[in-house]
């Protein structure tokens, strides 16, 4: 693309004005000289709440923007309004990124590779062999099929939503049948014997505070990771981090999924390291 080329893309979902997403995307394509536009669209500042969805997509590709982020609690929801989904988001049934293109709307996941990138550069060590899933939706989704991708044997779901949970297991158990996926409903039980909790409720994030598990439940050798990151140290991971567990936060996951949200929007392949350099920079202090 030439200098100065105008890519517009936004973000849909609740609460996020303090999403790291815009700078993320507006400074990567500040560096590769590109009129890089990222855009809020918070449901929460909307007067037609969530029912503005279809009506956000639609404006968005009339204005000639080149797509959408997604996040909570829209990812699943959003499958209905587009044309066609990749691999990813159709074994999934998830989609973070919506791409306009040629007059049509594709459906993409980048979330499950930005969590497996995560783990595999912040907690590569780790035993994984079982591990307690808390969190169904979209997110739970990706960083299920991610945790399966990168060899756990047995993934335990829990969701306030049992049915919600069941479906997940369900579709996780037919795409990977040589593992042992299953719905927990006691997280003390299911803990006890866990490798690591992964957390993909919106339970922790800035508009949502509070404690997902039990914290009795939080003790080593059990691993802590982390999808929110906004704020970036919730309170799972202050206390798991008290109670000894080792912890990974959600930012990493927030950067390697930006990083390939960034390629689908622009065709370009952006500098992952400068990304998370800068992500260090602004929402770590570093």
């Amino acid at each position: 693309m030439a200098s100065g080329t105008l890519i517009r893309v936004g973000l849909i979902g609740t609460g996020i004005q303090k999403s790291g997403s815009p700078a993320l995307h507006r400074d990567e394509g500040a560096a590769l000289g590109l009129d890089y536009r990222y855009e809020l669209l918070d449901i929460d500042l909307m007067d037609d709440g969530a029912s503005a969805l279809p009506r956000l997509l639609d404006h968005a590709e009339a204005q000639g923007f080149a797509g959408l982020n997604i996040t909570y609690p829209f990812k699943q929801t959003v499958i209905a309004l587009l044309h066609t989904l990749s691999a990813d988001a159709q074994s999934l049934q998830s989609v973070n990124t919506v791409v306009f293109r040629n007059g049509r709307r594709e459906g993409h996941n980048t979330d499950w590779w930005g969590f497996a990138e995560n783990v595999r550069r912040g907690m590569a060590d780790v035993a994984r062999e079982r591990v307690v899933l808390v969190g169904a939706g979209g997110a739970g989704s990706a960083v299920g099929y991610a945790a399966l991708q990168l060899g756990t044997q047995a993934l335990r779901i829990h969701d306030i939503d049992a049915a919600r949970a069941a479906t997940l297991a369900a579709r996780l158990a037919a795409q990977f049948p040589d593992r042992s996926v299953s719905v927990v409903s006691d997280l003390h039980e299911a803990l006890a014997t866990a490798d690591g909790l992964i957390h993909a409720s919106p339970t922790g994030m800035a508009k949502l505070p509070g404690l997902p598990v039990p914290a009795a439940c939080l003790r080593p050798p059990l691993w802590v990771a982390e999808v929110v990151y906004v704020p970036l140290e919730t309170e799972l991971l202050r206390v798991a981090r008290a109670a000894g567990c080792r912890t990974l936060d959600g930012g990493g996951m927030a950067v390697f999924q930006a990083v390939m949200a960034f390629e689908l929007f622009s065709g370009i392949k952006p500098d992952a390291e400068r990304m998370l350099a800068r992500f260090n920079a602004r929402l770590r202090g570093g």
